[in-house]
């Protein structure tokens, strides 16, 4: 398994870029033409004060669209899958704060989001549980995007040693 792993590795590299990439330039994507959408779906957490809360609705998008991008294409991968495993945790965390607390919204990942109606709650459940562990197979993406950035299709490469 192990040889299979290091052999593919350029291959799996490219995969998680696409994947996390995707995903990103995707839920970005949706909601950059929808800002006061994304604004009222951050607010909706009720975690941060509603200004700077709106203030995170409207920018969290476009960094969405960039982060993608530059996975994507496979530039400044390390930096990307750091600020995009960052990015998933904050999310599983605002995901369980919400869940915890007993609040219903949809969280407003590709668009939409808000309070949700009450007979909903065992779906609203159910779908906290699928975006956690979404986010959390995205965040070990990220991880091991960190960890072997070098892929197939970049437009960054690794260092190669110099010879004498």
């Amino acid at each position: 398994m192990k040889s299979f792993l290091v052999k593919n590795q350029p291959w799996i590299t490219l995969l998680g870029r696409l994947l996390l990439g995707g995903v990103l330039l995707v839920a970005g994507g949706l909601k950059v033409t929808k800002p006061t959408e994304s604004a009222n779906a951050t607010a909706a957490y009720k975690i941060l004060p509603t200004d700077l809360a709106h203030l995170v609705g409207y920018a969290l998008p476009w960094v969405e669209v960039a982060i993608g991008l530059l996975l994507i294409l496979g530039i400044m991968v390390r930096y990307s899958a750091i600020f995009s495993g960052i990015i998933m945790v904050i999310f599983i965390a605002a995901i369980a704060s919400v869940w915890a607390r007993g609040l219903l919204i949809d969280c407003g990942c590709f668009g939409g989001g808000g309070e949700i109606d009450p007979s909903l709650k065992s779906q609203v459940h159910r779908a906290y549980f699928t975006e956690i562990m979404r986010d959390l197979g995205l965040a070990l993406t990220a991880l091991y995007l960190y960890l072997f950035p070098y892929g197939k299709l970049s437009f960054e490469k690794a260092a190669q040693p110099i010879e004498e």
